[in-house]
């Protein structure tokens, strides 16, 4: 089955990325999989607290996730899955890609601030000729009506 796989953070525009995801997964009847990234630089104390503060990002993760899921479950009829992975998160996501061949499209959401779209997008979009999948970066700012009326 080809997944939509998408990144969860705590960006404002991973909302309509999600949204995004998970519609065109129902219409196609492809999956959804959700990428969590832990930075590294989250766990650089002495390796009891660093244990406590992995485990304090995984439950916080996994219950904004739970949020998501039960939506797409819900509304869309699509169960979505959840990776966790640590590290860099541009190294991250194409680690994520090279190891599941079932990923097909990689959907981002874009950043509405001056600044631009935002660092993930702007690094993944450098990285995209030496991509095996497509890019598809959703618009932060776009109505949850115009997302289900294009997918």
């Amino acid at each position: 089955m080809r997944k939509f796989l998408v990144v969860l953070d705590d960006s404002r525009e991973c909302l309509n990325a999600m949204r995004y995801a998970a519609l065109r997964a129902a219409h196609t009847g492809a999956g959804v999989q959700i990428l969590s990234i832990i930075p590294p630089e989250e766990f650089q104390h002495w390796i009891g607290v660093s244990d406590l503060m992995r485990a304090e990002a995984r439950e916080r993760i996994e219950a904004h996730f739970e949020v998501f899921a039960k939506w797409m479950r819900d509304k869309q009829g699509v169960n979505p899955e959840l990776v966790i992975r640590e590290g860099d998160p541009v190294t991250e996501i194409l680690a994520q890609v090279k190891d599941d061949p079932e990923v097909g499209v990689l959907v981002l959401g874009a950043g509405t601030e001056k600044s631009g779209p935002g660092p993930l997008v702007t690094q993944m979009s450098r990285n995209s000729g030496n991509l095996p999948i497509p890019i598809t970066i959703v618009p932060g700012d776009m109505s949850k009506e115009r997302l289900e009326a294009i997918t």
